[in-house]
């Protein structure tokens, strides 16, 4: 089995390559198609119904930032509501034990979005937010919470894979980079909520049942919805139902009063089927995950995407963000501040700010540029507030000047870090080729829950072992670090459809030919909002222009 297994592998790689050397005179045919098809050709605006299922699926986003959020203000109003005082060894394993479980459902949910689709692994997840919430809102006992809080762990792992891959497999190319930050948005605005909510019911006695237990209204929202939303083109047409490709493509990509051509959808399908030839219907499970890890680990340009997406993910948890989110409270409390629930709203709220700037920029500035000039910020945020912890009075309150430099500074990094890496690693479902999307994106998503268990299991240990000034200093060198890995290995996706990215992975991380691309498409888009609108671009103003132009239209 084995042998044939190898046999069939080589046969169908070699398939593979064939066919997408003969595919070059279809690679600028679904360059047009995204252009024309998935934008509103008059106002030159997406497809409403493309916002209304980023909308929806963001939902899976929001109960993440929300299961997320919530923790820190309900750590600190537990009290004796669980049979006694929670101890530090006790919030590590609450607060761990969503990380533990979100790593678990990261590593699964890209084979089951393979084999079951992405929609109804979404409603799985939606399920297991439900379940988890009860257990939780129920709980009276130490380990009943965190029981409830390991099942919602798997929960939040699924949703965070499945949500930026299902609207990166259902947007054109062109709005890709904002729509998935969208779901981001909806994370960052569920932490917002569950603080805000935290403050309100702080002082109210089992108060944090009650912001537990809200958890339940989105999941079931959303489940409810889910049920009659399309799977995405990509999968349907990996496991050979064109029809229902052609028919969600249609429904996706169609402007505004208008019916998208035929001609059009039958080259985005012939594409998608090309780039999507090796798939063997009459395949095992057990074969097609075989042979997927296969090529995921052997083929250079799949393993180069593994490296890619694996340290973005590496850089946004050792950051140390998290630590922020999930001891916020227990944090301010620290430095002085007496209402510590509600100054972590204010972090919370300069996240979903920064995060709209992220919205604003990321397809126009590019992934790459992004990161560059915002990690440096975040070391030096993080640097600034290690020496004001080692200047602080150990009975400071938050009136104290250090108190409200280390506030002010980690606002600054928490704006650094939302307007970048909070975001771009979320990408990451863009760098896999469809053969290995599932299983890519469930590493790159299990390594952003194990560096999220490291931290969450390990800050409170850090705080009191080499203090707050070494904790948040090595968080510093850790950007750094991470800074050195962005400027030598991740290229430009921006403007690039998810079937061109593979094609610079080849020879190398092809950071030079990723921005070539990346701007020829970008001054493709000038060229025909110039040509809609009757304007003759000869000069570099003009460019700026109708590149700002461009920019307004979406």
């Amino acid at each position: 089995m084995t042998a044939e297994l190898e046999l069939e592998s080589k046969t169908a790689s070699q398939q593979f390559s064939s066919s997408k050397s003969s595919s070059e005179n279809f690679d600028q045919s679904a360059v047009d198609h995204e252009v024309a098809a998935g934008v509103d050709i008059e106002s030159g605006r997406p497809n409403p119904f493309v916002f209304l299922l980023t909308i929806l699926v963001s939902f899976s986003g929001f109960l993440f930032g929300y299961d997320t959020g919530y923790i820190s203000g309900a750590l600190t109003s537990i009290g004796i509501d669980l049979g006694h005082e929670l101890s530090d060894g006790d919030e590590s394993f609450i607060t761990s034990a969503t990380s533990l479980g979100a790593l678990l459902g990261g590593i699964i949910a890209g084979t089951l979005a393979d084999v079951l689709g992405r929609k109804w692994v979404t409603l799985g997840a939606n399920t297991l937010f439900i379940v988890g919430a009860i257990i939780q809102a129920a709980a009276h006992t130490v380990w009943t919470m965190i029981a409830g809080r390991f099942v919602m762990g798997w929960g939040v792992g699924i949703a965070s894979l499945i949500a930026p891959l299902y609207i990166s497999e259902m947007a054109p190319s062109r709005f890709r980079g904002r729509l998935v930050i969208l779901n981001v948005l909806a994370i960052t605005g569920g932490q917002v909520i569950a603080y805000a909510i935290g403050a309100g019911l702080e002082d109210v006695g089992n108060g944090w049942r009650v912001l537990v237990g809200l958890s339940i209204v989105p999941a079931t929202v959303q489940m409810v919805m889910f049920i009659f939303m399309p799977e995405t083109p990509r999968f349907l047409v990996s496991r050979g139902r064109i029809d229902e490709a052609k028919r969600v493509i249609r429904w996706v990509y169609s402007p505004r009063h208008q019916i998208v051509s035929e001609s059009l959808v039958e080259k985005k399908v012939k594409l998608l089927e090309i780039y999507n030839n090796d798939q063997h219907p009459e395949w095992t499970k057990i074969q097609r995950f075989r042979y997927s890890l296969r090529q995921l680990l052997l083929v250079p340009e799949n393993m180069r995407a593994v490296i890619i997406a694996c340290m973005l993910q590496g850089i946004q948890q050792f950051s140390g963000f998290n630590s922020l989110m999930y001891f916020s409270s227990s944090l301010f409390a620290v430095v002085g501040f007496d209402h510590s629930t509600a100054v972590s709203l204010i972090v919370a709220g300069t996240n979903m700010v920064f995060t709209i700037l992220a919205f604003i920029l990321i397809d126009r500035v590019g992934r790459r540029r992004i990161l560059l000039c915002t990690i440096p910020g975040m070391a030096i945020s993080l640097v600034v507030a290690a020496i004001a912890f080692h200047y602080l009075p150990s009975d400071a309150t938050g009136a104290d000047p250090w108190a409200i430099v280390i506030l002010l500074f980690m606002m600054c990094y928490v704006a650094f870090y939302a307007s970048g890496i909070g975001n771009v690693p979320w990408q990451q479902s863009e760098l896999f080729s469809m053969q290995v999307r599932g299983l890519g994106t469930s590493l790159a998503t299990a390594t952003n829950w194990a560096g999220n268990l490291t931290i969450s299991s390990t800050y409170l240990t850090m705080m009191k072992n080499i203090t707050p000034s070494g904790t948040f200093g090595l968080f510093a060198g850790l950007c750094m670090l991470g800074w050195l890995g962005v400027f030598l290995m991740y290229p430009e996706t921006a403007y690039l459809t998810l079937e061109d990215i593979q094609g610079f992975l080849k020879s190398g991380f092809g950071i030079k030919k990723s921005q070539a691309m990346s701007r020829e498409q970008r001054q493709k888009h000038i060229a025909a909002w110039a040509k809609k609108e009757g304007v003759e671009i000869v000069e570099a103003e003009h460019v700026a222009y109708a590149d700002s132009a461009v920019e307004k239209q979406l």
